[in-house]
C-alpha cells in the first residue's frame, strides 16, 4: 500500500550483525559425542568437546542438558573456584563445569572418558599421600 507521505516507502533494510544459529545443533553435537564415545570404547581415545565456543540457538544449552541427563556419579571439586563433575546418563560421557571464585563460568565441556582427568590424582600428590602416609606408619611403629 502506498499512502501519500510514507517517506519509509522504498528503502531497503539490511541487518547487519545479526547471529546466525544452525538448525540442528543438538543432533549434530550429539552425533559427535557418540562418534567420541566409540572411539573411547574402540579404541581407548578420550577426548574433549569445548561447549563455550559452540553457538547454541535459545534453548539448545537447557536442552542438551536434558538430552544428557545425569548418570550415578558426580563430583564437586573446590580449587580456585569450584567445579562440578556429572556424569551423563551415559557412562563415559561427563558433564564438567568449572566456576571461578566470582561464580562465573570459565569452562563449560563434555568429556568423552573412562574417568575425567581432574578427577585423577596428580603423580606428585600421589607421591606427597605416600609419604605421609609413611610417616603415619613410622609413628604409630608399624
Amino acid at each position: 500500500m502506498n499512502l501519500p507521505g510514507n517517506k519509509l516507502q522504498g528503502i531497503s533494510i539490511k541487518i547487519e550483525n545479526a547471529e546466525v544459529y544452525s538448525i540442528g545443533n543438538i543432533r549434530a553435537l550429539l552425533a559427535e559425542i557418540a562418534a567420541r564415545l566409540e572411539s573411547l570404547v574402540e579404541n581407548n581415545q578420550p577426548a574433549m568437546i569445548d561447549l563455550n565456543g559452540l553457538p547454541f540457538a535459545p534453548g539448545e544449552y537447557e536442552q542438551l542438558r536434558q538430552t544428557l541427563g545425569q548418570g550415578e556419579v558426580s563430583a564437586r571439586i573446590e580449587v580456585i573456584g569450584t567445579s562440578e563433575i556429572i556424569e551423563t546418563r551415559y557412562p563415559g560421557v561427563w558433564w564438567a563445569t568449572h566456576y571461578n571464585v566470582e561464580g562465573d563460568i570459565v569452562a563449560d565441556i563434555i568429556e568423552i572418558a573412562w574417568l575425567p582427568d581432574i578427577l585423577r590424582s596428580q603423580a606428585e600428590d600421589a607421591f606427597e599421600g605416600l609419604q605421609r602416609l609413611k610417616e603415619l606408619l613410622d609413628e604409630r611403629g608399624a
